[in-house]
């Protein structure tokens, strides 16, 4: 099977786990994976940040790893890509309001390419309009952002994953291994032992 190009936008403050796991986990079996971030070139880098459940009524943030771009936003031409992982984080935040931001989620759901997002990624999904009639997982407080979008809110555990079509969504990083499993199964990336 070849491999597949994948887009991974991110930006500022994008959760560490959620950028770094995908980006190198998604190359392990052989994917190409191109991050990129608006305003930002190859070789640029992005602030990450370490969000953690602490018992606290959200999560806590502290600051994460640099993490180094490897495309060019600018360049970027959703047509050449099979699928797209948007990472959570507070970076969804400031990326809805990016109208070529926006214009890239909708190519991959009009083209009916693999999508994966996770915990606050669904702020950006809810604001390219895409969510209506779909189930999607995020971070419980973007439960409102999905649910007027349009979009059924799938209250999962913090770990689980769950696929509507070619969707691939989760809660948090604690889900990456059924987030990832899942959105490989969409890909159609079968990893033999």
């Amino acid at each position: 099977m070849p491999a597949k190009r994948l887009l991974l936008l991110c930006g500022d403050f994008a959760e560490d786990y959620e950028t770094m796991v995908p980006f190198q986990a998604l190359q392990a079996v052989g994917h190409r994976v191109d991050a990129v971030c608006p305003d930002k070139r190859a070789g640029d880098s992005i602030a990450t940040a370490i969000h953690d459940f602490e018992g606290d009524q959200t999560y806590s943030e502290k600051p994460g790893h640099r993490f180094t771009l490897n495309a060019d936003f600018t360049g970027v031409d959703p047509a050449d890509y099979d699928g797209l992982v948007i990472v959570g984080g507070r970076a969804p935040e400031y990326l809805r309001l990016n109208e070529r931001v926006i214009e890239l989620v909708r190519h991959f759901f009009t083209a009916d390419k693999p999508v994966a997002a996770i915990c606050h990624g669904a702020q950006l999904l809810a604001a390219a309009r895409v969510l209506e009639g779909r189930t999607c997982s995020a971070y419980p407080a973007c439960r409102p952002e999905v649910e007027l979008a349009g979009g059924r809110y799938a209250d999962i555990a913090v770990d689980d994953a769950v696929t509507d079509g070619k969707l691939v969504t989760a809660p948090a990083w604690p889900a990456h291994p059924a987030w990832l499993a899942q959105f490989l199964t969409v890909l159609d990336t079968r990893i033999e032992l």
